[in-house]
């Protein structure tokens, strides 16, 4: 019996609809942090103690959630941030999911790490689509795929600046989940527990095209996902030589949106204002790279007062409800990313699970500005929000 997205209330109902449908090591993959997984509960606990002391005897009849996100009008303060699991999630996943954000009239972020080619991506989901772009050692690959996001007409470019090496998840070796994926017996007898995935996903690939790769690599990075030689590294490309010279080069040759995801500091803020940075995205990667790193909502209002007023300053990691949006919102943020949300969504049921998954967080949204009497973004502010530091210990 297929589940009816309508059935889910919050983006917790749908995430349990997904843990049953998806091989362990797949579902951890998405969910899980790293480490201890400090930083995936700090991320939470931010947010948690927030309070807000509602305004009341306001006329909030006409309510309007309608902002501008890097300088491009959007129908909520939301978009959806890079996540490359959604196609192993769901058969075409990206595209689900870049649809109900295009029905949503919100941006959808493709990674680079995506099984779906961002050519595929625009010309079957259409909408506004971002482009997250990891740089490779090799400086002229890079910009080689810079040239394939301006052809297929991506608006945005998100650099992602906070994986410098590769995050130290060793639950994704305690379940034989890597990438490249290997089969094993550990995770044979996952999947062989969890056949609606493998008949409506991974063997749709398999009679397709075979198994699924990392589309937007490019030629001599890309790699199978279940192919891996003796001693083949698993990790996947990064540039721990990254610095700022390399942001100021992808300024000149990128005339489109240029956003810096992974920032958490106030001096790395104003380094990427001073490189041309048209957004600064507080970001610690969900709780997924440094396990000892600062929440993001924690982070933002010194980000927020550093810029002060010059670029956006947006906000991903840890958001859960739509009252989390209103909280960045009145710290200064002018929107969130979601990340696990929608893949929660697509999974439960592929593209309506997704536009589900997306609108319970505009439902929330407007329902929290009702309550504080907030009639529009622009009436959301730091004096409707109380800090409960009783539990800042813990």
């Amino acid at each position: 019996m297929s589940f009816n997205p309508q059935d889910a209330y919050t983006i917790a109902d749908l995430r349990a609809v997904a843990k049953d449908i998806l091989p362990k090591g797949l579902f951890e993959f998405v969910d899980r942090g790293t480490e201890d997984e400090l930083a995936l509960k700090r991320n939470r606990k931010g947010f948690e103690r927030i309070c807000v002391r509602p305004k009341v005897l306001v006329d909030v009849s006409k309510r309007s959630i309608q902002t501008t996100m890097a300088g491009q009008s959007t129908s909520m303060p939301l978009a959806v941030a890079p996540t490359g699991a959604a196609g192993l999630l769901s058969f075409d996943g990206e595209i689900s999911i870049a649809r109900a954000a295009a029905k949503l009239g919100i941006p959808f972020t493709l990674s680079t790490a995506s099984i779906t080619s961002m050519e595929r991506v625009a010309a079957e989901a259409g909408g506004r689509l971002w482009f997250q772009l990891y740089m490779w050692p090799d400086r002229e690959v890079s910009y080689q795929l810079i040239d394939r996001v301006k052809a297929a007409g991506y608006e945005a470019l998100l650099v992602t600046v906070d994986t410098a090496v590769s995050p130290n998840r060793e639950y994704n070796r305690r379940n034989g989940f890597t990438l490249p994926m290997q089969i094993n017996s550990k995770n044979m007898f996952d999947v062989a527990r969890h056949p609606t995935w493998f008949l409506s996903v991974f063997l749709k690939y398999l009679l397709r095209s075979g198994i699924p790769a990392l589309e937007n690599y490019p030629d001599q990075y890309r790699q199978k996902l279940m192919q891996r030689k003796p001693g083949q590294q698993v990790s996947l490309p990064k540039s721990d030589s990254l610095n700022w010279d390399d942001l100021k080069e992808l300024r000149k040759r990128w005339k489109g949106s240029l956003m810096v995801k992974g920032v958490l500091h106030p001096d790395d803020a104003q380094r990427a204002l001073e490189c041309g940075a048209d957004a600064i995205v507080v970001s610690n990667h969900g709780g997924r790279n440094l396990d000892i790193a600062i929440a993001p909502i924690d982070a933002l209002p010194a980000i927020v007062e550093r810029v002060n007023g010059r670029v956006d300053v947006l906000l991903d990691s840890g958001v859960r409800r739509g009252s989390d949006i209103f909280k960045a919102l009145a710290l200064g943020a002018k929107g969130v990313f979601a990340g696990r949300a929608p893949l929660w969504g697509v999974t439960a049921a592929g593209e309506e699970g997704a536009f589900r998954a997306l609108d319970i967080l505009r439902e929330e949204l407007d329902r929290v500005m009702a309550f504080s009497g907030c009639p529009s973004l622009s009436d959301i502010d730091r004096s409707l929000l109380w800090f409960d530091h009783s539990s800042a210990s813990e």
